[in-house]
């Protein structure tokens, strides 16, 4: 199935993203609207250390009107590779580099309206150093047991998306 966009028209266009109005002609050959936020893309990384302890943040996140505890993420520059994105996020939000990287894959964050393409690493051999979030982030790092990680996820303390799939996937790779 596919559909052909017919019409589109840019309704807003912002730093972070863009709102378009489609109008598409569906396989079935009927019309209709689609509104389609358009993203960069985003990486969202699960840096673990050699005790199996994940680095999370915890920030104040405006959608969900609450702070959550989330793996390192960030927005992707223009025409940026996901993997050198990875590394910088990593180190602007916690200090840390990696010595090693792994893909792990990526994912929508909202395919019903949402073109961001979430990209996810793991990181390993962690090197610290200086975070330097930007200047609109307040960010807490800190290290957690990647099975108490797991486990807040089922109790629904961890409601981030990009956290969920990211940690659900490296325990996959780790066999846990």
């Amino acid at each position: 199935m596919t559909e052909t966009i017919i019409q589109s028209e840019y309704l807003y266009r912002g730093k972070v993203v863009k709102l378009r109005l489609d109008q598409v002609r569906m396989a079935n050959n009927q019309t209709a609207a689609r509104e389609v936020v358009e993203h960069q893309g985003a990486v969202a990384v699960v840096a673990l250390d050699a005790k199996k302890r994940v680095l999370m943040v915890r920030q104040y996140r405006s959608g969900a009107q609450s702070e959550l505890l989330e793996i390192p993420a960030g927005t992707l520059e223009p025409n940026e590779d996901p993997a050198t994105c990875a590394q910088r996020e990593l180190q602007e939000e916690t200090g840390f580099r990696a010595a090693r990287l792994k893909n792990l894959g990526y994912f929508y964050s909202s395919p019903g309206f949402c073109t961001e393409k979430m990209y996810l690493f793991l990181a390993r051999n962690l090197k610290p150093g200086n975070a330097a979030p930007d200047t609109d982030e307040i960010i807490r790092a800190e290290w957690m047991p990647l099975a108490r990680a797991l486990r807040l996820i089922e109790r629904g303390e961890i409601v981030d998306a990009k956290t969920i799939v990211g940690l659900a996937r490296a325990a996959r790779w780790l066999k846990l």
